[in-house]
C-alpha cells in the first residue's frame, strides 16, 4: 500500500474535496494535511506548481486534481475499468472542472466587478453547465452518473453543487440548482446520505 499526503484547505469542498471522500469511503489510510487559507502563500512555495490540492505518494508529491481524482478513484473502487464509462467519467470531472475555473476567475476581483462577473457566469456558463450535467445525470438513469454506481465522477458533481447551495459566493443565488437542474440537487442527496459520507461531515 502507498503512504500517501493529500494537501489541500481547511475547509469541507473545494478541489481536494473528491479525493479525500473517496479514499475515506473505501477505508484508505492518508494523512489528511489541511492549512488555513493564511497559509496558503507559504504552503504553495512547496509545491511543483504552486497550487494545491497535491497527493504526495511513497514521497513523490504529485499535481493536478483530476490525476489525483483517477488514481485514487481506482484504488477506491470508484473509478470504472471499461474504457468507454472511464471515458464518461473523465468528461463529467473535466466538464466539472472546467466551470470551476471560471469561479476561480472571479475571485479578487474588486466588489462591483465581481458582482458583474458572477452575474454573467450566472446567466451563461453556471447555467449551461448546470443543464449539461443534469442531462448526463438523465441519460444514465438518474441515480448515478456512470455504471449506476457510485463513481469520483457522483463525488466530484456532489461537491460542486455543494458549494453551488452553500451560499458562499456572493451573486450566485443559493436557489440556481433547484431553478436549472433540481434533479442535482436530488442526486447530491444521495450522495450525502451515504452513511461513510455522512460520517464523514458528521465529524
Amino acid at each position: 500500500m502507498y503512504k500517501l499526503t493529500l494537501t489541500y484547505f481547511d475547509f469541507p469542498g473545494g478541489r481536494g474535496e473528491p479525493a479525500r471522500l473517496a479514499m475515506t469511503l473505501a477505508g484508505i489510510e492518508f494523512e489528511d494535511f489541511r492549512f488555513p487559507f493564511a497559509d496558503f502563500n507559504k504552503i504553495k512555495e512547496q509545491t511543483p506548481l504552486k497550487q494545491v490540492p497535491t497527493l504526495t505518494v511513497d514521497g513523490r508529491q504529485v499535481t493536478q486534481n483530476n490525476a489525483i481524482n483517477r488514481f485514487v478513484g481506482k484504488m477506491a473502487g470508484l473509478y470504472p475499468e471499461n474504457d468507454y464509462q472511464a471515458l464518461l467519467c473523465d468528461e463529467i470531472m473535466d466538464g466539472i472542472e472546467a466551470v470551476t475555473d471560471k469561479i476561480v476567475q472571479t475571485f479578487g476581483l474588486s466588489a462591483e466587478k465581481q458582482k458583474l462577473a458572477r452575474e454573467a457566469l450566472v446567466d451563461g456558463p453556471l447555467t449551461q453547465y448546470l443543464k449539461w450535467t443534469q442531462e448526463r445525470l438523465v441519460e444514465q438513469g438518474g441515480e448515478y452518473f456512470i455504471e449506476s454506481r457510485m463513481t469520483i465522477a457522483d463525488l466530484k458533481v456532489f461537491v460542486w453543487i455543494r458549494s453551488l447551495n452553500s451560499g458562499h459566493l456572493d451573486h450566485v443565488p443559493r436557489t440556481l440548482v433547484a431553478d436549472i437542474a433540481p434533479k442535482l440537487n436530488e442526486h447530491m442527496q444521495r450522495v450525502a446520505q451515504t452513511s461513510a459520507i455522512a460520517e464523514y461531515y458528521s465529524s
